[in-house]
């Protein structure tokens, strides 16, 4: 076994219980916070692939029907893992550098918040046990509403608890579908019950399986802020700090990738299973783009387009080819990427102007070029240009959606584009290129140099994805493979 595999999540809850502890201690937890930070894109780099039983229980074989029981809860960690865990571990460590930057005096609580978030989804990609993975994902939704809650912006109060009530009817149903599972197979394991669906000893077409499949995918659209979750969701991030809302916005994805991957190798055998994925995803990329089109507040702007992304995400996996999941999960590492790098520079934005009203801004270039280029460089990746990451990954969904025999989802995939590219450029142009409003006062010329750090890496990654995309692509289809066999 690996022993740095549970240190991936381990790491950021003993961080987080620390801070917690001592956060009278300014300096201390500003250094701990750093150096955790610094350390969590590293393990999993450093780890070597493979699974890990907590409490040392190895498999059982069963001598009758020759399936592999795990009595342990098991880590299982692959190339997916590793790119998608790297990636968070990168993002928590450019939000608490922004975070330790701007505040002379930090909130220890705060930062318990984000430690404990990406803990949260960390486990969410690596465990192979469905109960354990809702635990993480109750944990994970108390930290999202804390994090809302604890920001400066207004009514940030009202969407956190309108969050949490969304989510004590979300999240039961979620467990009850799990506890359906559990009295129909007698384990918890992902890969015991595959094992038991695959061997024929579960009725697939019973109705407490189907039931159960509704009661989870319930509990999906949630966690994912698919329709009928799509404004809520988008509304935690514009009521959230701007960093905050980058980190919120990957927890968002990794919870949604986590989840149906988890579906998918229970419920894969039943046709409706990638009907019903599809359909949301396609009204999740309707909805978003159409919805962004309407705002003139950037932040709810940004939040329509990444439900909108999620959409695309959710098309490559519903599609169930090896090569449409791959896509799809190299979306998903892109619009976490890109849609962080959107959030933090239209925060630079507030930072020096206190306006987030795109009808009241204006002539921002002239002041601020190094934000306007990188902001107009990650839009043009969110809308699939050319060769920035957002069009490898989507001109992959649109060649998966032709082989698959829908060319009427691959046009919609170019259209919605299209759209996206139509929100942003008419948003840059609100903010950026016109007269700059007479009233219009920029309060600080000067960006803070850790949030322009954070847009130069977030940056590289999108041109590097995008200049050398099976760097990602050839790992994550050796994985999928591995599931769908």
């Amino acid at each position: 076994m690996n022993e740095l595999i549970p240190l991936m999540v381990i790491v950021p809850m003993m961080a987080a219980l620390l801070i917690s502890a001592f956060s009278k201690f300014d300096k201390v937890i500003k250094v701990l916070a750093f150096v955790v930070a610094i350390c969590l894109p590293i393990i999993p780099l450093a780890s070597n692939y493979g699974l890990h039983f907590f409490g040392g229980y190895q498999p059982i074989v069963d001598n009758v029907t020759n399936i592999v029981y795990h009595p342990a809860i098991t880590y299982s960690f692959t190339f997916l893992q590793q790119i998608v865990i790297a990636i968070v571990g990168i993002l928590t460590f450019l939000v608490v550098f922004i975070y330790l930057t701007k505040y002379k005096k930090v909130s220890g609580p705060y930062l318990f918040l984000l430690f404990m978030g990406t803990a949260s989804v960390t486990a969410l990609i690596l465990t192979d046990d469905i109960f354990h993975m809702f635990v993480f994902f109750e944990i994970l939704a108390l930290a999202q509403v804390g994090i809302v809650a604890a920001s400066s912006i207004d009514y940030s109060y009202e969407m956190a608890l309108k969050y949490m009530i969304l989510g004590s009817i979300g999240s039961p149903i979620m467990l009850l579908g799990i506890g359906f599972l559990l009295a129909m197979t007698g384990t918890v394991n992902v890969t015991d019950i595959v094992a038991i669906i695959r061997g024929g000893l579960l009725d697939i077409t019973s109705p407490v399986f189907l039931l159960s499949l509704g009661l989870i995918f319930f509990g999906w659209l949630y966690a994912s802020g698919l329709p009928p979750f799509h404004t809520i969701k988008s509304g935690i991030y514009s009521k959230a700090e701007p960093h905050g809302a980058a980190l919120l916005q990957s927890f968002t994805v990794v919870s949604m990738i986590s989840i149906v991957l988890i579906m998918f190798r229970i419920y894969s055998t039943l046709p409706i299973f990638e009907v019903l994925i599809v359909l949301f995803s396609v009204v999740a990329m309707i909805l978003g783009v159409s919805m962004a089109l309407t705002q003139t507040d950037f932040r709810r702007m940004i939040g329509f387009l990444a439900v909108g992304e999620l959409g695309f995400i959710g098309l490559g996996i519903g599609l169930g080819t090896q090569f449409a999941i791959t896509a799809g999960l190299f979306q998903a590492l892109n619009e976490m990427v890109i849609t962080a790098l959107l959030f933090i520079g239209f925060g630079a934005i507030v930072n020096a102007t206190n306006e987030v009203d795109t009808r009241k801004l204006g002539g921002l270039l002239a002041s601020h070029p190094k934000v306007g280029i990188m902001l107009l460089i990650g839009g043009l990746a969110m809308a699939g240009v050319p060769p920035l990451s957002g069009f490898q990954s989507k001109l992959m969904l649109v060649q998966a959606s032709l082989s698959c025999g829908y060319p009427e989802l691959s046009i919609l995939t170019i259209m919605v584009s299209i759209a996206t590219f139509v929100v942003f450029v008419k948003t840059f142009y609100s903010m950026f290129l016109r007269p700059k409003p007479h009233d219009l006062e920029v309060v600080d010329k000067d960006v803070p140099r850790a949030m322009v750090f954070a847009m130069i890496i977030l940056l590289l990654i999108i041109i590097g994805f995008g200049l050398f995309p099976d760097i990602v692509t050839n790992g994550i289809s050796n994985y999928v493979g591995g599931i769908l066999q």
